[in-house]
């Protein structure tokens, strides 16, 4: 089996239910963290796993940004002012020296209702989008082989992959990637893709530096005057495209 030399890793923020829409956050978020393999374990995930050592003594604990936001343990130490600036400067510095590419898309679910009669769900469009985005990125940098899209599982009370809302999710991966998604072009099959889902409590570096990314940017989506500094370090990030056009070409925001 040939592998490609990227490997993506899949985080989300927001909830994708069209029939109660949070009025704080009416927005659904799909990101794409793409890593060239050898400067994943070279550089970010050993700089993830120093981090934990320099704060925890282990690596054992796993990195999610709501935990962090709300001071949940392991992180109620964040409740002293002078802690959480150093702590949050630092994770800052190993998110900004992370060597990713982000694909993102926002979907305004809002938006989406009031447009559409009967709206397409906001988690099959956004996979859409980044799928389709992450397959020209590859194809740019003339990638061949199996290329693993890693997710969250999103069934917790089942193994990863075997939950109800995990097999929804591979079943439209598997109509995207077959190019039988009606949005897409004919013949826009897409067969080097192949989806994984692991554990929340996954101790994956990747997946801990994709929950990082996305509420930073539906944050800057919805409320574009907000200072949001983790958005700044991000947005260089965001892929450009294969000839260099533009900061918001891997960054979809629809409608």
């Amino acid at each position: 089996m040939s592998y490609s030399d990227f490997i993506v890793y899949v985080d989300e923020s927001g909830d994708h239910s069209l029939t109660s829409i949070d009025v704080n956050y009416p927005i659904f978020v799909l990101s794409f963290c793409i890593f060239e393999k050898s400067q994943y374990s070279a550089l970010a995930s050993r700089d993830l796993h120093d981090f934990k050592f320099r704060w925890f003594g282990h690596d054992s604990y796993v990195l999610h940004e709501s935990d962090i936001v709300k001071r949940r343990f392991p992180f109620s130490f964040l409740q002293y002012d002078d802690i959480r600036n150093a702590f949050m400067e630092d994770l800052s510095s190993v998110l900004e020296a992370a060597p990713m590419t982000v694909i993102s898309a926002v979907i305004r679910k809002d938006a989406l209702r009031r447009r559409y009669a009967n709206p397409e769900n906001p988690y099959q469009l956004a996979l859409l989008f980044c799928l389709e985005k992450a397959n020209e990125f590859l194809r740019s940098r003339n990638d061949e082989g199996e290329c693993h899209i890693v997710c969250e599982s999103r069934s917790p009370r089942e193994k990863p992959g075997r939950g109800k809302e995990d097999l929804e999710l591979e079943l439209e991966f598997r109509r995207i990637t077959a190019g039988q998604h009606y949005l897409q072009a004919a013949g826009a099959s897409m067969p080097d893709f192949e989806i994984n889902f692991v554990s929340k409590q996954a101790n994956s570096a990747g997946l801990q530096l994709a929950d990082l990314i996305a509420r930073p940017i539906g944050l800057r989506i919805l409320r574009p005057q907000q200072p949001n500094r983790a958005f700044d370090i991000i947005q260089p990030k965001i892929w450009r495209g294969p000839q260099d056009q533009s900061s918001w070409y891997g960054l979809k925001v629809f409608p």
